[in-house]
């Protein structure tokens, strides 16, 4: 086992950087995450990743943002910008339940702690950074910001907000994932610096503003287009320009309409540039790079990370570190295009794979580490078996808009080969010190039941399927079928239930043959747009038919940047422009989800209530008995 010195995390404070020997920054990364140096962690990724350009790098996590400012001022100024991050997640997700109610844990923070980040850190700690360094810029990246980057809706205030540039006053917004856009901005940066002289120049004039996946704002000008409209430009790709901020206040619609663009653009090859004004700014979001190559994905996992919490919380429990500290990320992306998850919005459709062997090192520095049993907690992705999944033609995929490869049907170019992902699971299982790897990430089963054209890559399906069932499950199966109502998971993007019972068939036929005592625990949503308490009532009946007692359950929650939030704050499906119902108040909620409680005792009566008043007294019986 390796043994570590301080100075093989970045700096954290005055003393560290003084340890190094340094008498300047070139970039300060301030963070509403505990700092933990491994690659499941954005601003680490990032601090090493700037680190390798050879840039002085250090990091300022959870800043105390109520006292005298000490945080934001005890490392100076940096020579290039500030860095700012609210973490791995959006802050109000991280802190507030569906029921928007404070979560009793913050899984970023040493000890669970809640109260170590602020309402919106992006927003905080940029206007705190911008009062007392007026002139040097501040860099906005994360997925708070990535999802905030224009006009969206935000359940906890139920009201749309500006996009985060404007509010916070940030110079510059990097979205998705950061590294190219990063390491592009410090390159340009640092030569615009080197250049000068010493001719101490205000550092705004150094940000280019031409970087693919940033976004910037302008002051508005008789030159930018009536909304709304597609501006046709010589050689490139025309500029989309969205309803203002004030046009979508007043007309919901118009909101709606907005979003699909947004998300097409976001999901594309060759994408186009997108412009919505604010009050006397213009927001302006550049087209994102086109996906990561291989050995750009497998350089950002292998740069030298301790892949462990920094010295400081000694003795203290960061509760996402100990879900993942066992665990690889064997892809980025997510091509299933769910109508109420985030990853295609931070990390788009198209899969990027890591090599084998970068996999394999990462699993082999995982036997080192002191407290490992051989246990690998999870071999996954955002979906666990989508690994070097592609377009097999990729001229198609340049031409494609689709949001989800798999929906409403597979795409007949997506190439559903499962045996890369095998031949990752038997050369891990391999490796001297691994006893059992476990899939702890979803499982895509509609990709599970797909016949494709090609014989091998069927075969290739079921060998996966049996190899899953038979060696990677540690006792349970999750898996988010979401909900049983077809026309409620059209909406969702998710497939039909029938293709859960014949998953379920499946999963029940090889654990007997094997003879394994395994148990599927099926994940479901209820208040989801489109959903009714009839919907909910008959999820019920079909879940105890199926003998399922509910665990893996939970209310929609908007958050932004989804299809879902979209059509459930408007009203409007914003590719159909149809009204679509949506359970908005907390009655409603409540009534929807309790029919996941049908087996308690305590739900009885007011379930038997609920389903006289609906008019559904037949399902009394069928989940009662007479």
């Amino acid at each position: 086992m390796k043994e570590y010195k301080l100075t093989d995390w970045l700096p954290t404070t005055k003393k560290e950087v003084e340890i190094r020997g340094w008498d300047e920054l070139d970039v300060i990364l301030f963070s509403g995450d505990a700092y933990v140096d491994h690659p499941s962690f954005g601003p680490a990724v990032i601090g090493r990743l700037l680190e390798a350009q050879g840039l002085k790098v250090a990091i300022v996590p959870q800043p105390n943002w109520r006292d005298d400012l000490r945080d934001f001022k005890k490392l100076g100024r940096p020579r290039l910008f500030f860095g700012v991050s609210a973490g791995c997640m959006d802050s109000m997700v991280n802190k507030y339940t569906a029921n928007k109610r404070l979560r009793s844990e913050d899984a970023y923070t040493p000890d669970g702690r809640h109260d170590m980040r602020p309402e919106y850190p992006s927003i905080v700690y940029t206007q705190i950074l911008k009062k007392i360094y007026p002139d040097v810029p501040v860099i906005l990246g994360g997925i708070e910001a990535s999802l905030r980057r224009v006009t969206h809706y935000d359940y906890w205030q139920d009201c749309l907000r500006k996009s985060i540039l404007i509010d916070s006053g940030a110079d510059l917004l990097i979205y998705g994932m950061g590294e190219k856009p990063i390491t592009e901005l410090c390159k340009r940066m640092k030569e615009s610096k080197d250049n000068q002289d010493g001719v101490n120049l205000p550092l705004q004039k150094d940000i280019p503003h031409d970087i693919p996946q940033t976004a910037y704002t302008i002051c508005k000008n008789g030159s930018i287009p009536s909304e709304h409209s597609v501006i046709e430009c010589a050689n490139e790709k025309p500029d989309i320009i969205l309803y203002s901020h004030e046009a979508c206040l007043k007309d919901k619609k118009k909101q709606a309409e907005n979003f699909r663009f947004i998300e097409e653009e976001s999901n594309k090859y060759e994408a186009s540039r997108i412009l919505q004004d604010t009050g006397n700014k213009t927001v302006v979001v550049n087209p994102p790079y086109p996906p990561m190559s291989q050995g750009e994905l497998d350089h950002s996992f292998d740069l030298p990370y301790t892949r462990m919490p920094h010295p400081k919380y000694k003795g203290k429990r960061i509760p996402a570190f100990d879900m993942i500290k066992f665990s690889v990320n064997l892809h980025r992306g997510c091509f299933g295009g769910c109508a109420f998850c985030t990853i295609s919005a931070h990390q788009g459709k198209f899969i990027v794979s890591r090599s084998k062997e970068s996999i394999l090192r990462e699993v082999k520095a995982i036997t080192e580490m002191p407290d490992f049993k051989g246990y690998l907690s999870d071999l996954g992705g955002p979906s666990a078996n989508m690994y070097a999944m592609r377009g097999k033609d990729e001229k198609v995929c340049r031409k494609c808009k689709r949001p989800s490869c798999i929906h409403p049907k597979v795409c007949p170019n997506l190439n559903t080969d499962h045996r890369p992902l095998l031949d990752i699971y038997h050369s891990v299982d391999a490796l001297p010190g691994i006893k059992k790897s476990f899939i702890g990430s979803g499982v895509r089963y509609d990709l599970l039941q797909y016949q494709s054209k090609d014989s091998a890559v069927n075969r290739s399906t079921a060998e996966y399927t049996r190899e899953l069932i038979a060696n990677h499950v540690s006792g349970r199966l999750k898996v988010a079928p979401e909900h049983t109502s077809d026309p409620v998971l059209q909406i969702m993007r998710k497939p039909s239930f029938s293709q859960f019972y014949d998953f379920k068939r499946t999963f029940d036929k090889i654990n007997k043959e094997l003879n394994l005592r395994q148990q599927i625990i099926p994940y479901f949503i209820s208040s989801h747009p489109g959903c009714t308490e009839e919907d909910m009532a008959e999820l019920a009946m079909i879940t105890k038919k199926l003998d399922f007692h509910l665990e893996q359950v939970q209310d929609f929650t908007p958050t932004p940047m989804t299809v879902a939030t979209e059509t459930w704050y408007t009203g409007y499906h914003p590719y159909t422009l149809q009204p679509v119902f949506s359970a908005k108040s907390q009655k409603e909620k409540l009534a929807q989800r309790m029919f996941f409680f049908w087996y308690k005792p305590e739900e009885r009566r007011a379930i038997i209530n609920e389903l006289r008043k609906i008019g559904r007294t037949d399902l009394i019986d069928k989940l009662y008995g007479k």
